[in-house]
């Protein structure tokens, strides 16, 4: 009879920081890395050492001990230190898409540059999966995947898997919505079941007798995997030596001190068919009666925010104007990767997640702020190569000509504000204060624009001030420019601007007065209170300050919209915990005050402010229980009788023309140790929803499994939330906020707009003030309201993603130029509106790529074109795939385009 192999592969699980900040890491990841060559030059029977995924691991030791670089190289090449696939270990849901992709491409460029790429998705610790995995695996030239979250495993004793998400053994297969699968490898004892062999023959003895029992219940194999490290573990030195006395103890098994490559081909050859098959997102509550760690999408929300602003500028706005507009040869393909290098450090599931110690997150929004440096300028210089080439000689000589832009993929209607060049004075002219007196404000009172194209037709919008700055032009073949510049502070509406597109205007001068040419037009607000236009109909109440909405189209009324909830918080960075006395606060306690800011047949703008008087803190007994690392399911703590008046100014905006209500409230926290929410009930009874994740609109069930123990039951999104029945129903569209929940009783949709806690949480006593998000917030969201069809539903998806990318304006001169006064560089035809683009780039050979998802779980066609139809359709690594250009999507199909020019 053959042996049983024993795989034990050496590891050290790599939180780059966490509950210390990164360079405290970073000088043990040096000492780690240090040991490890050393073992690897010194044991011969050291098979190699895993490098927990990551390739930033590689540039992170080096940074400290450059003249390692050839024994890293000789290392890798030899098969002895195991890197890749990914760069980092990134957050599965708080990331873009793009985010991942280039998380792939990165970790393949790092870890290829010394040497072969370990071969198997690496999770083991990522807070759930999503459910793209195993086709994102695919696209990058993957078939397995080890994790550690997500699946029940129920042994030896059932071998017939009963829940969705259960599997009778640790090797399963894992099959997402477009019936992609791969080979899951389910860490079923953690990746630490291997830890800390002994040595000594008694202690292995009791060790390796327990251990292969635990291992031995779930393998479908007689292939053992066993995991040598923890988190931040050193190894173990004397591994080979364990293994020769495990060797020695149970001759029945093979000892085997391996990799996951050799372990992965024989696990393949020797697997039965009555493997589980699990299907789509691993987030199964029914393998923890609470800690599913989803209100990470909570904390540090000022984090998820700039997130999503960064990405935005990176993903839609610098790449994707550099990949059109610039020449294939100045493509700033380093300069990007750089940026992202920078990004993915951020999006590690520790970071992003705002579940670490304040100096980690401090030093997260400095990078941020470099990513954000890099993608501007790579934008501006887009942009400047764009404009040059606008034929603008159409437009009068006096006029003031300025592109309006918009990157999304849907038409987008609203009010654009711009900022369009007036005159310039050199100050190798004069001095700086001369210059500055030629721009003098209280001359252009008289001055009156109106706004046109280059046809003439003109456009709704008004001149709302004028400024004068300084400036200066950085020319790339000599010394800088300084000027003062006046502007004119445009607002023009358009309607409709196409996706992907580009439309010239003009401020021509006019003899009289114009704002907004609607003197005898209805405007959007009446009473004060009553927002309107063809889409919606939003009554504010002076009563309590919440929302009746009539969906004008579909002749549906929702009561009681945008209310906000305060309650009290006991948790931690990873969970919220309502503290004991359940005492929770609403906006409509009391009356709002209401404000018109704004009113027109283009726009209405209207402030409501609430008062809301909530507790100050939590009471004594939670730092009690904090120092007492007292588990947050035991806890007894209330909030403190002292209160503070939080005050939410909202400004509710609707615009002519738009589909969406947009919201923005502004806010100063003073209080700790409490949740704030928005709440959207719809009365829609349905026991599924849709929310955006990764390359994916997935449904989740609105009742959690009967398992459950938590009261809550917090979910994670990027773009949007959507709840509907056959009628129809609501999308509600965020910008940075990813946690909501589903309110079955009533069908609300609850958004966390803030989360304050002050510890980290987790194995031990971590305080985290700046958790507490003390100071000035905001918080940006928008309603939408769709019929029956899954076109118009598909619509309210796209604009709630598109929402969140601003359209961009550039002033231009008069000039001639090879590009018309308005086009588009993309055209996208799908049905039903079903294909999303995530990003638009170019690959290593200057090749222009298009990539996006099937918003539908069912097939659709799509025509994507870019001056011509798409070459051929490749995968993440710009390598062809068997799929035709002008295939249909597969349910939730992902799919990148390759252009030739």
């Amino acid at each position: 009879m053959a042996k049983k192999k024993v795989f034990v592969i050496s590891h050290s699980h790599w939180d780059r920081e966490w509950y210390m900040p990164f360079e405290k890491h970073h000088l043990r990841l040096v000492k780690l890395l240090d040991e490890v060559l050393d073992l690897i030059d010194t044991d011969p029977k050291f098979n190699s050492f895993q490098l927990d995924g990551q390739a930033i691991i590689i540039d992170d030791y080096l940074a400290i001990r450059p003249e390692n670089e050839g024994r890293i190289k000789k290392a890798i090449a030899a098969g002895k230190l195991r890197v890749g696939p990914f760069y980092v270990l990134q957050d599965d849901f708080l990331i873009s898409p793009e985010a991942h992709v280039k998380d792939f491409q990165i970790g393949r460029q790092t870890a290829e540059k010394y040497g072969p790429m370990m071969g198997i998705g690496y999770f083991p610790d990522t807070f759930g999966n999503m459910g793209q995995t195993p086709q994102m695996l695919h696209l990058a030239d993957l078939d397995a995947v080890a994790f550690g979250r997500g699946v029940k495993p129920t042994g030896l004793n059932n071998q017939v898997s009963e829940g969705a998400f259960d599997s009778s053994f640790s090797e399963m297969t894992w099959s997402g919505p477009d019936k992609s699968a791969v080979l899951g490898i389910l860490f079923a004892n953690w990746y630490s079941n291997g830890n800390e062999i002994p040595v000594d023959r008694k202690e292995a003895k009791a060790y390796w007798t327990k251990k292969l029992a635990d291992v031995e219940k779930y393998a479908s194999t007689d292939n053992l995997l066993m995991m040598n490290g923890v988190d931040h573990q050193p190894v173990q030195k004397d591994v080979t030596k364990a293994l020769e006395v495990a060797q020695e103890l149970f001759p029945d098994y093979e000892f085997i001190h391996s990799n996951f490559d050799d372990y992965l081909a024989a696990v393949k050859a020797d697997l039965p068919k009555n493997l589980s098959e699990v299907k789509g997102e691993l987030t199964s509550q029914e393998t923890d009666g609470w800690y599913t760690l989803t209100n990470t999408a909570s904390s540090r929300i000022y984090l998820k925010q700039k997130n999503t602003q960064v990405q935005q500028e990176l993903i839609n706005e610098a790449t994707q104007l550099a990949a059109i507009f610039l020449p294939a040869d100045q493509y700033p393909q380093d300069q990007l990767t750089y940026a992202w290098k920078l990004l993915l450090q951020n999006d590690i599931h520790d970071s992003i997640t705002g579940c670490s110690v304040d100096e980690v997150h401090r030093e997260m929004m400095t990078r941020f702020e470099k990513v954000e440096a890099i993608a501007q300028s790579i934008r501006d210089d887009a942009e400047a190569a764009m404009a040059a080439r606008i034929k603008t000689d159409d437009f009068a000589k006096d006029s003031y000509p300025f592109a309006i832009i918009n990157a999304s993929d849907v038409a987008k209607t609203g009010t654009v504000t711009a900022e369009v060049e007036l005159d310039r004075a050199l100050f190798s002219d004069g001095r700086p204060d001369a210059q500055f007196a030629k721009m003098q404000l209280g001359e252009q009172e008289n001055r009156n624009f109106k706004i046109v194209d280059a046809t003439g037709k003109q456009y709704e919008g008004r001149v709302t001030g004028f400024t004068t700055r300084f400036g200066a032009d950085l020319p790339k073949d000599r010394f800088r420019v300084p000027y003062m510049a006046l502007y004119a502070e445009v607002e023009v509406h358009v309607d409709a601007l196409p996706a992907f597109s580009w439309q010239t205007l003009a401020l021509a001068p006019v003899a009289t007065p114009r704002m907004y040419a609607d003197q005898d037009q209805t405007h959007l607000l009446t009473n004060n209170n009553v927002l309107e236009n063809d889409w919606l109909k939003a009554t504010i109440s002076p009563v309590d300050g919440s929302l009746t909405i009539v969906d004008k189209p579909n002749q549906r009324t929702y009561t009681r919209q945008a209310v906000f909830e305060d309650v009290g918080d006991m948790g931690n960075e990873y969970i919220f915990k309502e503290t004991a006395d359940q005492r929770r606060i609403y906006s409509t306690d009391q009356a709002p005050e209401i404000h018109v800011v704004e009113n027109s047949s283009q726009r209405a703008i209207v402030e409501v402010i609430s008062t809301l008087q909530i507790p100050k803190a939590a009471s004594a007994q939670l730092n009690y229980e904090q120092r007492a690392v007292i588990d947050i399911t035991h806890r007894q703590a209330t909030r403190s009788d002292e209160t503070i008046a939080l005050q939410l100014h909202t400004l509710i905006t609707l615009e002519k023309g738009a589909r969406q209500l947009d919201f923005k409230v502004s806010y100063d926290n003073q209080a700790t140790n409490h949740r704030l929410r928005v709440l959207f009930p719809t009365q829609i009874k349905a026991t599924t929803h849709q929310a955006e994740s990764i390359f994916e609109v997935v449904d989740r069930p609105n009742l959690p499994s009967k398992e459950w123990e938590n009261p809550t039951n917090p979910q994670r999104q990027q773009a949007f939330v959507n709840l509907h029945d056959d009628q129809g129903g609501v999308t509600v569209a965020n910008y940075g906020l990813n946690e909501y929940e589903i309110l079955p009783a009533d069908g609300t949709i609850a958004v966390t707009m803030l989360r304050c806690i002050g510890e980290l949480g987790d194995w031990g006593y971590f305080l985290t003030p700046e958790a507490q998000c003390q100071g000035a917030q905001t918080a940006h969201f928008a309603l939408l309201f769709h019929g029956a069809s899954e076109a118009d539903r598909n619509e309210t998806y796209h604009l709630a993603r598109a929402w969140q990318t601003p359209i961009l304006t550039k002033s231009l001169a008069h000039q001639t130029g090879d590009l018309a006064a308005a086009g588009q560089w993309l055209q996208i035809k799908s049905a039903d509106q079903a294909f999303a683009v995530t990003g638009v780039e170019r690959d290593a050979k200057a090749k222009l790529i298009v990539r996006g998802y099937n918003l539908s779980k069912a097939s659709k066609s799509v025509q994507v074109a870019h001056n011509q139809a798409a070459a051929e359709v490749v995968n993440f690594l710009s390598e062809p795939t068997k799929v035709a250009n002008d295939q249909d999507l597969r349910g939730a199909e992902i799919r990148s385009y390759r252009f030739d020019k």
